[in-house]
């Protein structure tokens, strides 16, 4: 369950400038894993990110002078079943731990789907899932 680096980037609300972002990225072979778009005030959004690459990504949202924030996240993997992100959400409360906001990504070249969830104490939350990882059975 590693800890990993969003990139939140403030964007003018208007047709082309998340193209443009991800375009940016995508020239320097920067992969998005996972994408979370939100409206802020009247004619700005904001843009969550979460990269493969993320020293290519600040290089180049560096160069695009893009306005952004870097935060550390957890980033967990779920199984694809009922009940996971009940069990993953469930255990960030019991051990007192807010999710702020979560959303989701997957795995590249795989067919598996994470979740990523925006907490206070991002490397207890990690150890948390990493606890409960290890006392899970084998499949």
């Amino acid at each position: 369950m590693p800890i990993n680096k969003e990139f939140t980037i403030r964007l003018e609300d208007r047709p082309g400038t998340l193209g443009k972002v991800c375009q940016a990225l995508a020239d320097q072979n920067v992969n998005i894993l996972a994408f979370q778009q939100l409206p802020l005030e009247k004619g700005k959004g904001a843009v969550r990110l979460v990269l493969d690459n993320p020293a290519a990504a600040k290089t180049t949202l560096d160069g695009q002078r893009a306005d952004y924030i870097e935060t550390e996240v957890a980033q967990i993997k779920l199984s694809h079943r009922p009940g996971e992100l009940a069990r993953a959400a469930s255990r960030l409360g019991e051990a007192g731990i807010n999710i702020n906001y979560g959303y989701s990504g997957a795995e590249p070249g795989t067919n598996s789907a994470f979740v990523i969830f925006g907490v206070a104490e991002v490397g207890k939350a990690v150890k948390i899932f990493e606890q409960a990882a290890a006392a899970r059975p084998a499949t």
